[in-house]
């Protein structure tokens, strides 16, 4: 995003910063001049600005919003990045609390932190949400049902918040990616993987990053609803 274009240095706020793809992320819009505030859990992030919270939990989401807000001022861009998955297994070894826990990280945290940056967005007719799903929501994967539900699911809220919002100035795009290269997937055959990629390589984290600064930034303006899959040609 312009900086020179903005009354304010924009404000980040990036679920799951803790991660591979989240921190990457973070480090390449700190390095565009943005305000970035990284969500984390569990592992409390290195560098930069770092606010704990239980995106299960709605009030713990709150008060991420107002802890940015006191800090940096209302969230500009909103990243939703945070996910979990299952291990592989089948449908009938899926357990309904495991489904469950899945969908409230994947799909109910994404709908809150979306419903909560709003407001500020609307106020100001201006905002940037992206939303990360995954080449399995777009085409499904045996043995991961659950994980493949959520991540379809996310591509639906995106689209879907995308009419909604565009009339306020508001962008809501969606990034697929495809096999990255990070602890997540170290429980997967990559090497098989590698040679199901047309290109011949994994993703990176910061081909995932890339992707997300362009629909952050104001050449993505008159894009909204898409996805794009960031994948080596896996999905196609």
């Amino acid at each position: 995003m312009s900086l020179a274009k903005m009354r304010h240095v924009p404000t980040a706020l990036i679920t799951g910063a803790s991660g591979a793809i989240g921190s990457a992320t973070a480090d390449l819009l700190e390095a565009q001049g943005m305000q970035v505030v990284r969500h984390y859990f569990k592992h409390r992030p290195a560098d930069g600005l770092a606010l704990r919270a239980d995106l299960r939990c709605e009030n713990d989401i709150e008060a991420l919003f107002l802890q940015t807000e006191e800090r940096l001022g209302g969230v500009d861009i909103l990243i939703n990045n945070a996910g979990i998955a299952l291990p592989q297994q089948l449908i009938t070894d899926t357990g309904t609390a495991d489904f469950d826990e899945l969908f409230a990280i994947d799909v109910r945290a994404m709908f809150l932190c979306s419903r909560r940056a709003l407001p500020h967005m609307v106020r100001q007719k201006h905002g940037r949400i992206v939303n990360i799903s995954s080449v399995w929501g777009q085409r499904g994967a045996s043995c991961e049902v659950a994980y493949s539900a959520a991540k379809a699911a996310v591509i639906g809220l995106t689209q879907a918040l995308a009419q909604e919002a565009a009339p306020s100035g508001i962008t809501v795009n969606c990034v697929a990616p495809g096999v990255i290269d990070t602890p997540m997937n170290g429980h997967l055959d990559l090497q098989q993987l590698t040679h199901e990629t047309p290109v011949g390589r994994l993703g990176t984290p910061e081909d995932i990053a890339h992707a997300v600064l362009f629909f952050a930034g104001e050449h993505a303006g008159f894009v909204t609803g898409q996805v794009l899959g960031v994948d080596g040609g896996f999905g196609a």
